[in-house]
């Protein structure tokens, strides 16, 4: 049974950073594509960035600078590394792993002065 746990989330100023990990268990993680999604209130979940099995990356254009998708296949763990964060980034990040569909329970972030 495939379990994604996200980590890493938490209340930061404009400007900061923050490093989400999502941490796979119960499936050949080398082999899946992943992603990282975002659902603000009210508002519909979105692609934020997405890695291939081979490292190639993709962005949504709001983040593209600012964040960084990263793997670590020997540990089964994603990472968002984000920085110069925004008060619009502010949503509950979502790790998928699209092999098998499969979604964390996700992680707040939230911006705020």
């Amino acid at each position: 049974q495939v379990q994604l746990v996200e980590s890493g989330g938490g209340l930061v100023q404009p400007g900061g950073s923050l490093r989400l990990s999502c941490a796979a268990s119960g499936t050949i993680f080398s082999r899946s594509n992943m992603g990282w999604y975002r659902q603000a209130p009210g508002k519909q979940r979105e692609l934020v960035a997405v890695i291939s099995t081979g490292g190639v990356t993709n962005y949504a254009d709001s983040v593209k600078g600012r964040f960084t998708i990263s793997r670590d296949n020997p540990k089964n763990t994603v990472y968002l590394q984000m920085n110069a964060l925004k008060p619009e980034d502010t949503a509950v990040y979502y790790c998928h792993l699209f092999s098998e569909d499969s979604w964390g329970r996700g992680t707040q972030v939230t911006v705020s002065p």
